[in-house]
C-alpha cells in the first residue's frame, strides 16, 4: 500500500473501530489478490470506507460524478483511488475506466443500488455490474453494511455514533457468472445480502438499535459458529 493509502485508512480504521465499535465477519471470503468486483448495499456517505478498511490490499472506488465538483474533496477522494460515474447514464469512460483497472488487479468497490437506501433496506440493483465483471474475467464479492444507516441516514444533516457490522458473503466466480443470466446474476447477489441482513439484524451488538424495516422477516437465529 503507499503511504497515504496507509494514513487515510489508518483514519477511517479509528472511525470504525473505536468510534462505531465496528465489527467485520468473514473477512478471508474476499480475494487477497487479483481483480474483484465488490458489490456492497448503500446506508450512508461512510459506506466506502466501511466496507473496504477492514481489507488488506489498496481499494478503488466508483463514485457519483458530483462529488467531484469541490477541487480540494476531488484531490482527496482521486488520491485514494476514487473515480467518477455519471448516474442514469450509460457512461463508457467509467465503464472502460472500471475495466482497466479490474484487468490491473484492483479491486473495485461497487453500490449497484445507485443511491443510498431510504429505509435502511436493500433496494433493487442494477445489473451493468455484472457484465463489468464477466468483461473483466473476475469474481464478484459481496459486503453487507448494517448499522451505518441509523448512525447517518440519507435525511440526516449530521451523523451520530452508533455500532456498525460489515459481513462478507461468498464470492461469485468467474466460472459461475459466466453461466447466469445479468439479472439471475445481480438477483443472486442481492438475495445473499438480504439473507445476511435478516441474519444479522439479530447480531447482540445491533440488537435494539436498529430502525425496523417495513415487512421485516422474522430473523434466523445465530449458531455459535456464527
Amino acid at each position: 500500500m503507499r503511504l497515504f493509502y496507509r494514513i487515510c485508512r489508518a483514519g477511517t480504521q479509528f472511525f470504525f473501530l473505536l468510534l462505531c465499535r465496528g465489527r467485520v465477519l468473514h473477512l478471508t471470503r474476499v480475494p487477497k489478490e487479483g481483480g474483484v468486483l465488490l458489490v456492497c448495499n448503500h446506508q450512508s456517505f461512510f459506506d466506502p470506507m466501511i466496507a473496504t478498511n477492514a481489507l488488506p490490499r489498496e481499494c478503488h472506488y466508483m463514485a457519483r460524478d458530483t462529488l467531484f465538483r469541490n477541487n480540494w474533496f476531488e484531490k482527496l477522494i482521486r488520491a485514494v483511488n476514487t473515480f467518477p460515474v455519471k448516474r442514469g447514464t450509460g457512461d463508457v469512460g467509467a465503464i472502460k475506466e472500471t475495466l482497466r483497472r479490474l484487468k490491473r488487479g484492483a479491486l473495485v468497490t461497487v453500490f449497484p443500488e445507485g443511491t443510498r437506501t431510504h429505509d435502511g433496506g436493500i433496494g433493487r440493483m442494477q445489473p451493468g455490474v455484472v457484465m463489468l465483471a464477466r468483461k473483466a474475467g473476475v469474481p464478484l464479492a459481496t459486503a453487507l453494511i448494517l448499522g451505518a444507516y441509523e448512525i447517518w441516514p440519507r435525511q440526516a444533516k449530521w451523523p451520530r455514533l452508533g455500532p456498525v457490522l460489515v459481513e462478507y458473503g461468498e464470492p461469485l466466480s468467474p466460472e459461475q457468472i459466466r453461466d447466469m443470466t445479468d439479472e439471475e446474476c445481480i438477483s443472486a447477489l442481492r438475495d445473499q445480502l438480504v439473507a445476511m441482513m435478516a441474519k444479522r439484524r439479530s447480531h447482540p451488538m445491533l440488537r435494539g438499535r436498529l430502525k425496523p424495516l417495513p415487512n421485516e422477516p422474522k430473523p434466523a437465529p445465530l449458531s455459535e459458529k456464527d
